[in-house]
């Protein structure tokens, strides 16, 4: 049950933003306003419907409550009183997911990173069926994946692969895969059918504009180089590949896939916007949250997240201590969205379970 205080402080601050709007503020004051009221609106909906479904109970129990009333008539005021009783349950938990606190980056696009770990050739191979993984899972979300640079191994695989992923939510959902993924199976190289342990690191960034963070060009150190690699075409005869390192925070990002310095440089700024902008994100969200360790989706990448054991056919996610026995299609990506969804419900009930000691 939602305090009627916390009800009135939303509806009264949704009609003062519009009493602001319809006076005509200065352009700066205009975007602000208009984003907290387009955040309102579907919650002051919300309310207005709960509202209206209570005083509807209100005016069936007073019929109710009439002894003058004919039977028949106190026949369909008992059951509508049922039905709409049975409603408000639902609508206040709507409401309460509505009132979670917003994770501005849901909404953005996202850079995926995926690293080899342990494991040597294996974990490179590993890394490859992550990516592909993910690759599927955003087929199946109508997004788009584009790689921006890959370091493959020499028995297939990537040592690293770094993409872009295109479209809605994106971020809302990849967030969850940050972190160590570990593998156990045989190798297609063990001849004696041992299990081997390796691993893979994701990490998973909002995609960063300008206008989301401000590198000063001071803060930057660029170094031009020619591009390394296996041999063959794909390897740039002119020094076209570029470094940059952000100094204040000592990240580095080394792009050389593209045969023009200039692509090379852009693709590599829009990873270190990326990096630097969830480091702030994170450090922001150590301060309003406490220990990170205990948030699903914190993106600790130090933390090992999930098991995919090969002989068993099951796959564990250790944040929510949920294992399902659908490893093929999880690994093939079809079967990744039970898994996310998961994820995305344990943490909205962490945050409901927080929300409900302020309503």
């Amino acid at each position: 049950m939602i305090k009627q205080q916390k009800i009135d402080q939303l509806l009264n601050r949704f009609e003062a933003i519009e009493s602001e709007l319809s006076s005509g503020p200065d352009s700066a004051k205009l975007i602000s306003l208009s984003k907290e009221h387009s955040d309102l609106a579907p919650v002051v909906e919300m309310l207005r419907n709960i509202i209206s479904v209570r005083d509807e109970i209100a005016d069936l129990k007073e019929i109710l409550d009439d002894k003058e009333s004919d039977a028949e008539m106190l026949e369909m005021a008992k059951d509508e009183v049922s039905t709409l009783e049975k409603m408000i349950p639902k609508q206040e938990h709507d409401l309460q997911i509505l009132l979670l606190p917003k994770d501005m980056a849901d909404e953005k696009n996202a850079i995926l990173e995926i690293r080899a770990g342990t494991g040597g050739d294996e974990a490179a191979l590993f890394a490859g069926d992550l990516f592909r993984m993910y690759q599927r899972y955003a087929a199946l979300n109508g997004w788009k994946v584009e790689t921006m640079s890959a370091s493959a191994s020499e028995r297939g695989g990537f040592k690293e692969i770094i993409a872009t992923v295109n479209g809605k939510g994106v971020f809302a959902k990849l967030k969850y895969e940050s972190g160590v993924h570990r593998v156990q199976r045989v190798p297609s190289t063990e001849s004696g059918g041992r299990v081997h342990t390796s691993a893979a690191t994701v990490a998973v960034l909002p995609e960063a504009e300008e206008v989301d963070i401000k590198i000063e060009d001071k803060d930057l150190r660029i170094d031009i180089f020619r591009a390394s690699g296996p041999g063959g075409q794909s390897v740039n005869t002119t020094d076209s590949a570029v470094r940059i390192t952000h100094l204040p925070s000592g990240t580095v990002v080394i792009q050389q896939d593209e045969k023009s310095q200039h692509k090379n440089r852009a693709k590599a700024m829009m990873v270190m916007r990326s990096r630097v902008y969830e480091a702030e994100r994170q450090r922001l969200h150590d301060i309003r949250a406490g220990d990170r360790k205990e948030q699903v989706g914190s993106g600790d990448r130090s933390e090992r997240i999930r098991t995919y054991n090969f002989p068993q056919g099951r796959v564990s996610d250790h944040r929510i201590n949920l294992t399902l026995y659908k490893l093929d299609k999880l690994i093939a990506g079809d079967g990744l969205h039970e898994m996310v969804d998961a994820l995305i419900n344990d943490d909205q009930a962490r945050k409901l379970s927080a929300l409900q000691e302020e309503i």
